[in-house]
């Protein structure tokens, strides 16, 4: 059982070997259980305060006499079951954390470093020798790690919390930044890949680094995303009602123009050209005045010729 350790650019130029304490301690998730639960409770602020009657202000003269108010009686203003009164039972600052025997915290400890060993998602840091803060390193780094680092949330163990590879790597996402000191079983749990100080590594596990030397291979660079070319609408396809709503609609237009078009050559016509009711019913009215006045001609010339034919038989007769 080894694990990685990478150079300065991520890569891993060696393996080290579990020291002897790490790899004969066994594994107890009881003993691990027991440990992060009383740590999560030992971070707790416990600073949750209530104020008892006796600690409210005020309430020391009694609110009405004993007797003969009708009302309840009373001694305080203060009381819980009045309004701005005390509180019963309530909470008061304290401390959540229990008890956990020192060799049990250092067993869960080991057995958690151990479990990341087993599983792979460890790894050791050289010193980098970065001069300034670098984001774009340290992703960069971070690609050339190991592919079991790229499981997150990624702790990074570190010495000093404001070193330069720090400042580095706490702008990425998933990773979080660990100080060295005061490392519990919590924080180790707690993530899901590991990147550890090779120095500090050393320190917890209280023994040094037996490190074999390996060929370094990079990683090559992911290809280059092609911008892919805008793709163009499809045609929508026209039913059956579309296309009857489409021979509908240039009728419609048509006929709209017309109206359009007719409306302003009514505009542009002169006033006194325009028929009226009243003027389309005038030749009408002359013609049904015209035929009785042929009517009166026609009996006039009769009359005449019945006069003119009397006359001619009295002067035959008299004759």
């Amino acid at each position: 059982m080894t694990i990685s350790v990478l150079n300065a650019e991520g890569v891993t130029h060696g393996s080290a070997a579990i020291a002897p304490a790490l790899q004969a301690q066994e594994i107890k998730p009881h003993l691990i259980h027991e440990t992060v639960v009383a740590e999560a409770a030992w971070r707790r602020a416990g600073t949750h305060s209530t104020k008892t009657r006796s600690e409210r202000r005020g309430g020391g003269r009694k609110p009405w006499r004993q007797k003969g108010t009708g009302r309840a009686r009373a001694g305080s203003t203060r009381s819980p079951i009045w309004t701005g009164g005390g509180i019963v039972f309530g909470p008061t600052p304290r401390s959540y954390g229990g008890k956990v025997n020192r060799k049990i915290r250092e067993q869960s400890f080991m057995a958690a470093l151990r479990a990341h060993a087993e599983r792979g998602t460890v790894a050791l840091m050289d010193p980098t020798g970065w001069d300034e803060p670098s984001t774009k390193r340290a992703v960069e780094y971070l690609r050339q790690a190991p592919d079991r680092l790229d499981e997150r949330p990624l702790g990074v163990v570190l010495g000093d919390p404001d070193s330069v590879e720090a400042l580095s790597f706490r702008n990425i996402a998933g990773v979080e930044i660990i100080p060295a000191e005061g490392l519990e079983t919590l924080d180790v749990m707690s993530v899901r890949s590991l990147l550890v100080e090779r120095a500090v590594w050393e320190a917890l596990v209280d023994a040094p680094c037996e490190v074999e030397d390996v060929e370094p291979k990079k990683k090559p660079k992911p290809p280059k995303k092609k911008q892919e070319p805008k793709k163009k609408a499809a045609p929508v396809e026209e039913t059956p009602d579309d296309e009857a709503s489409a021979e509908e609609a240039p009728v419609e237009e048509a006929a709209s123009d017309d109206a359009t078009e007719a409306a302003p050559a009514e505009a542009d016509a002169p006033e006194g050209d325009e028929p009226t009711a009243e003027t389309a019913e005038e030749p009408e009215a002359e013609q049904s005045e015209e035929q009785p006045e042929a009517e009166v001609d026609s009996d006039d010339e009769t009359a005449d010729e019945d006069e003119a034919s009397s006359t001619d038989e009295d002067e035959e007769g008299v004759s």
